[in-house]
Parts: structure tokens; sequence; C-alpha cells
């Protein structure tokens, strides 16, 4: 798992540092020879950096000021300059030292790159070019011992880099917005499949709490007969009595049968779209903050995720991690913490919910998913229903995986972990 992420951000790596040598071969010389060369290089750099967050930019603007020191000393030897090896190599380290120092000075930023203003940050973009080709001038007047420019010279110089960081931050707050436009959508389109499933449920749990009447009216009827029974009265005068529990029965049958199709049709309804692992997750903890804010617990929820994918099975899967992680903000008394973490290997995605509650005993694990069992009261003493974790266990056996629970630490607490094929979640492109 862990090295083929690695060779994923090797390979984005080298690709900017090769679209960015190529990009750079399409270039402004606004000096007299080949002195200093502005190229669109620096440009399609930028882009890349804002648009790939992802990627370590100290790394990337090394191995890109390499790339670039190579292919331009190729260049030269293709082109036939005249220059030896080393002449060309001394030529072009400038523009090794401008990627680097680009990338050094965008990383001290990265972090506040989604708070600027798209002109603030082409103004920052700006005053990093600037910076940045300073350094090269440095680097060339000390290798090469080049001549500094001249003040209208040093003017250009700034006007082409406003220019080009304020094209190229346009560029991507484009791109940025249109992305913005697309997720808005399909989450739009989300929240029309949910009001969908809850008009639907609205109508059987009108049916439902109708069922449930009646059960009540079943269970008194049923109590008196007895009673009258144990009496040791005649078995004649009931016998209305037994025939309308036996309707009331039927009509619980028919009732039932009605939302178990209802629910069915709901359950097997086909749901378009798809939602990467880490918004399942960040859906999950945004819903359960709320319910341990409701609750009045403090509680700090931690996401760790090495293995990000779009599924479209998030349904199921949001409906077994938020019973887990819900289930976890019962058991933490006042406050604790509960991490969710998602990863691969072996084909496999495995999901863990740890909290740092009063854990379980051995002697309930056998009975954990087992319908009808918990370990939770309230403070009347009243049983929860213990359907949640059998409801888990079923959706996790849907997917063919399985599910295993251990302490969390010897401190205490409970991790529920969860193994799922990856093939099962993975939406196929």
């Amino acid at each position: 798992m862990g090295q083929s992420i690695l060779r994923m951000r090797v390979a984005q790596i080298l690709l900017v540092a090769v679209v960015t040598a190529v990009a750079g071969e399409f270039k402004i010389n606004p000096f007299d020879g080949d002195i200093f060369r502005i190229a669109m290089g620096s440009s399609a750099f930028l882009l890349f950096l804002l648009l790939m967050r992802q990627l370590p930019y100290i790394s990337t603007g090394i191995a890109t000021g390499v790339v670039v020191l190579l292919f331009r000393t190729a260049m030269d030897a293709v082109e036939g300059s005249g220059l030896t090896f080393e002449q060309s190599l001394n030529s072009h380290f400038s523009a090794m030292v401008y990627y680097i120092v680009f990338a050094l000075l965008m990383h001290a930023i990265k972090s506040r790159l989604d708070t600027f203003h798209p002109l603030v940050l082409g103004a920052v973009a700006a005053l990093i070019d600037l910076l940045s080709n300073e350094m090269e001038l440095l680097t060339r007047l000390i290798v090469l011992d080049s001549a500094s420019f001249r003040l209208n010279e040093w003017t250009y110089l700034m006007a082409i880099a406003v220019l080009r960081t304020y094209f190229t931050t346009g560029v991507y707050s484009s791109i940025s917005v249109s992305q913005m436009r697309i997720r808005e959508r399909e989450q739009n389109e989300r929240i029309e499949q949910m009001l969908g499933f809850g008009s639907g449920l609205y109508g059987e749990v009108f049916y439902l709490k109708k069922s449930i009447g009646t059960l009540e009216n079943v269970t008194l009827n049923s109590f008196e007969l007895y009673r009258h029974l144990k009496a040791g009265e005649g078995p004649e005068p009931y016998s209305r009595q037994v025939l309308d529990i036996t309707q009331q029965i039927h009509e619980v049958k028919k009732d039932s049968q009605r939302i178990l199709a209802g629910l069915v049709k709901l359950v097997e309804r086909e749901v378009t779209g798809d939602m990467p692992l880490s918004g399942v997750l960040r859906f999950t903890v945004k819903s359960n903050a709320k319910y341990a804010e409701m609750l009045g617990k403090q509680i700090n929820f931690h996401i760790h995720i090495t293995s990000d994918y779009t599924t479209d099975s998030y349904i199921p899967l949001l409906t077994l991690l938020n019973n887990l992680t819900a289930n976890a903000v019962e058991v933490i008394k006042r406050k604790g913490s509960i991490n969710l973490d998602a990863y691969e290997k072996d084909g496999m995605t495995i999901f863990t919910v740890t909290d740092s509650g009063a854990g379980i005993q051995k002697r309930d694990l056998e009975l954990l998913f087992e319908p009808g069992f918990t370990t939770k009261f309230d403070e009347e003493g009243i049983a929860a229903t213990g359907i949640g974790l059998s409801h888990v266990r079923d959706i996790v056996n849907m997917f063919e995986g399985t599910i295993n629970v251990q302490p969390a630490s010897h401190a205490g607490g409970a991790m529920f972990q969860i193994i799922v094929p990856s093939a099962k979640l993975r939406k196929e492109e």
C-alpha cells in the first residue's frame, strides 16, 4: 500500500518536471542574446503546484530543477550550440536554482493558499516569481560572472512576472470554480436522492406506527385472556376474544408485509453518483460531532486515510461507519476521542473506528453482534434495542467482508475493524 502511493507520487513529480521542462522551451527573451529567459515553464510549474496540493513542494521543486537542467543541456547538445557539457551545465544551472527557490517559497505559503483572494494570490505569486528570478540572476552572476541588468530591464522583468502569474492564477481560479460547480451539482443530486428516501420512509413509518399500536392491543387482549383462563373460567365466553386477537395478528402481518415491500423498494432503488472514501469519513465525523454535541459530550474526532478512491456504495458504507461511530460516541462518558482510519492492504480496504471509552469485556465478544444484545443502559436502567451492531455485521457480510473487535489499548477503549475487498467498493471506471 505504502509503496504504491510512493510510486504514484514519484510519477506525478516526474510528470510535473517533464512538462515544465518542455513548456520552458516556449519562451520570451526580453534581453539581447540568451542571457536570461522568461519561459512558460514557470507558469506551468505554478499551475501544477496550485492544482496538485498533495505533492511535496520542495521535492517537486528539486526534481523539476534537475530535469530542467538536464533537458536544456541535452537540447544544447542536440542543437549543436558549440558549448561543452560543462559549459552547458553552468549556463543552465541558474534555471535549476529558480525552480528550487520558487518551490521553497511556495511551500512557505502552502497552508494559506486557500485563504488568499485570487487577486492577492496573483500578487503573492508574482512576488515569489520576482524573488526566484533574483536568485537566478545572482546565481548566474556568481557562476558566469554576468553583468547586472539595467533599471529598464528590471522593470520589464517585473511586468512580465506580474502578467505571467496573474494569467496562471486566473486559469487556476477558473478551474477551481468549475470544480466547485461540479461538486455542488453532485451534492444537490445526493440531497435529492436523500429527500426521495426520506419521503418514502415517512410513509413506511406511518404503517409501522399502526402495526405497533395493533401489537399493543394484541398484548393487552392476550394478557386479559390469560388472566381469565388462569382464573378457571371456561373458554366459551372468550372465543370471540381469541378471534379478535387472530384478526389483529393478521392485520399486523399485512401491514408488516406492506412495510417490508416498501423498504425493499427503497433499498433496491438505484442510487447514482459516487463519493470518495475521504468524503464518507468526513461526513461520518461531521454528523457524529453534532450527535456528541447534542449529548453534551466533548469528543475529539481524528481522520487518517492513506488510500482514497471513489465508491458508488457510499450509502451502505455510510450506514455502517455512522453506526459504529455513533456507538463510540455513546460509550464515551463525557470526554474522549474517536479515530477513523482507512487504508488498503493486499487488495482489501480496511476501516477502523477506535474510541477511548470503557472498552468491551471479553465475555461479551461472542454475543456482541447478536440481535438484541446490548451493554448500553440509560439512567433508568432501560437497555438499548441492540440492533445496531447486528445490522453492521449484515452490511459487512453483504460486501463479503469481515468485522473484528478488540481492545484499543491497555488504557481502555475498543477498536472495530472492518475488512472489505476493495473490488467491492471501488467504482469501476
